[in-house]
């Protein structure tokens, strides 16, 4: 019986044991290599490596809070923020590129050279000045992958620029300040610089209440510089600025800007200030400079003095319309009362030294105080005014607000000039009576006139209500509580002589002003060479209130140097016209009784 073969197990060398054994570990040598650098890659390095990843195609872009507007009481805009657009290259990705020919699934070739010349077009610039833009920055760096092109276009050419479907441009946000009303409160809103930085006016006094904070994001890009869609992410949030809302109304303004134009190049003044001023709050209602100046085209204003508001900033001795604030004083410290009289000289020399002396020739005459100021007696009001000490009459302008700043918000405002009362010599103890000696704006002229008109309350000039913000709170307002300077007897009698003074001024027939009781003063002034010296030249103004039997308005007129008409016959009519429009505008009642009639010499 033959026996089955038994299979034998092959025979392996020791050799080929070996071999195995060894690839086995370096497989496992490799794969621990592996292992360890993946460690290192996703948990050791993984939060650098990440950022190193997303630094290599991320970017970071300004997202620009909008600057607050500058807005009227009664919500017209006078200076806001609109987007515009800065379009940027890429340097380093510019070349040639495809673009769908429309209508058609087939796509045309368009060289650089052509496509800066499409989009210089509709910028303003040359094809050559684009392309040269994109090699100046890759000379400077052969990877730049940043410059402009052009900055602060608007919607309109953004489309037209969006529609080349150039791939290396890229459009930024950029809020820029326009003017909407132009030159109407330009002098008061001010401007911005071409970066946004306030300058001038209201845009610089009330920067805080405007300004904005910029914010940031960051987006992807490809490996062709193309923004990826939907990557944006905000690091940073924006805020946007308040409105400030002033006290100004925008037609008024527009009206007495137009008026005070007309009259100061009819009489060839060098510049000239109109301000109109509620008289029973202190808020101003308008307040005009000529030459104005449009915030929208500051370079068109060649001077630089005529891109902000003298009526803030440039203060000048005011002559006559100051004598009714000697003479409220008077009056209210209870020396003098309406019946006194004075002897007033031509030429008065008080045994101080002083030598004072009227504008024209005349006998030695009784005055009342109601003669003084129809007549603008500077000899008259010098005797007045000596009835008073040197410190009452100090104390009683510093009451009225001379010689500081009325506090409006405006910037750089100017407080005037008035030393101390022991620093006076001979000639300013006197000079100060009747408007020389001391300076003051037109503000502080118009504040004086408001105060005698609301029964002897000085309330703050008041030319911004405050910062609105988003939610419609508002911050800022002003203290509206007033100081009371004379008693109320005092500023009656003082508006009585004023309304006097309207009755039979040689004025009268510019100033007229039917179916109202008015009371005012003209003045007329020498103006400073700035060597301590006087120009030939006057400053020529009038200041008032209407109605003079309830007092709602008060109007100041000043006129710088007018070579044509150098007497208060140049400012006369402006006072009649923006009065008129005044009280026709806010339906003021017309006055009932009849102007008292003072006790004068006449």
């Amino acid at each position: 019986m033959s026996q089955k073969a038994v299979p034998t197990r092959p025979h392996t060398s020791r050799s080929a044991r070996r071999r195995v054994a060894g690839t086995v570990v370096v497989l496992f040598l490799v794969m621990s290599v592996f292992v360890v650098k993946l460690v290192d890659i996703q948990v050791v390095r993984a939060e650098a490596l990440t950022a190193d990843s997303v630094g290599n195609r991320s970017v970071d872009q300004v997202v620009y809070g909008t600057r607050g507007g500058i807005v009227t009481e009664g919500g017209v805009v006078l200076a806001e923020s609109v987007m515009r657009y800065d379009i940027t290259v890429s340097p380093k990705n510019v070349g040639e590129f495809t673009r769908a020919v429309p209508g058609s699934d087939e796509r045309t070739p368009v060289t650089v050279a052509q496509a800066a010349a499409e989009l210089g077009t509709i910028t303003g610039q040359s094809g050559d000045a684009i392309q040269l833009i994109i090699s100046d920055a890759l000379a400077a760096n052969s990877e730049s992958d940043f410059a402009y092109i052009v900055k602060q276009v608007d919607v309109d050419a953004l489309r037209a620029i969006n529609e080349l479907d150039i791939p290396w441009l890229y459009p930024r946000t950029n809020p820029s300040r326009v003017y909407p009303n132009g030159a109407v409160a330009g002098n008061l809103v001010g401007f911005v610089s071409g970066e946004g930085e306030p300058q001038a006016g209201l845009e610089s006094g009330q920067d805080a209440c405007l300004a904005s904070q910029n914010g940031t994001e960051t987006y992807q890009k490809g490996a062709d510089g193309v923004r990826i869609p939907g990557s944006s992410v905000t690091t940073a949030q924006s805020v946007d600025g308040g409105d400030v809302v002033t006290t100004i109304d925008s037609d008024l303004q527009f009206f007495v800007q137009q008026t005070l134009a007309a009259r100061a190049q009819e009489t060839g003044a060098a510049w000239g200030t109109a301000v109109v001023q509620d008289a029973k709050t202190g808020k101003l209602l308008a307040v005009a400079d000529y030459p104005s100046v449009d915030p929208n085209n500051v370079g068109g204003t060649a001077d630089p003095d005529d891109r902000g508001s003298r009526a803030f900033t440039a203060s000048f001795e005011p002559g006559s319309t100051f004598k009714a604030l000697t003479a409220a004083s008077v009056l209210d410290a209870g020396v003098a009362d309406l019946n006194t009289d004075v002897l007033a000289p031509y030429r008065y020399l008080p045994s101080n030294g002083a030598n004072i002396n009227d504008s024209h020739q005349h006998p030695d005459q009784q005055m009342t105080m109601s003669d003084v100021l129809i007549d603008s007696s500077n000899t008259g009001m010098s005797k007045f005014g000596e009835m008073l000490t040197d410190q009452q009459r100090y104390d009683y302008m510093t009451k009225f607000g001379v010689g500081t700043s009325t506090g409006s918000g405006f910037p750089r405002e100017d407080g005037g000039i008035l030393h101390p009362y022991e620093e006076w010599d001979a000639q300013t103890e006197y000079a100060t009576m009747f408007g020389q000696g001391l300076t003051t704006t037109a503000l502080q002229i118009a504040s004086i006139y408001q105060t005698i008109a609301n029964d002897g309350v000085r309330m703050p000039v008041q030319l911004v209500e405050g910062c609105r913000h988003a939610d419609g709170s508002m911050t800022g307002q002003p203290n509206a509580e007033g100081t009371r300077v004379l008693s109320e007897t005092a500023a009656n009698e003082t508006s009585d002589v004023l309304e006097m003074v309207y009755n039979n001024s040689w004025v009268h027939s510019m100033w007229n002003i039917p179916g109202y009781r008015v009371a005012s003063k003209t003045g007329t002034a020498q103006m400073p060479d700035g060597n301590g010296g006087y120009t030939k030249g006057y400053l020529v103004s009038v200041s008032g209130f209407a109605p003079a039997d309830d007092p709602r308005y008060v109007v100041s007129v000043s006129l710088a140097d007018p070579v044509k008409l150098n007497t208060s016959a140049a400012p006369a009519p402006i006072f009649q016209e923006v009065m008129s429009q005044v009280l026709k505008k806010y339906r003021a009642v017309p006055s009932g009784d009849p102007a008292p009639v003072l006790p004068t010499s006449r």
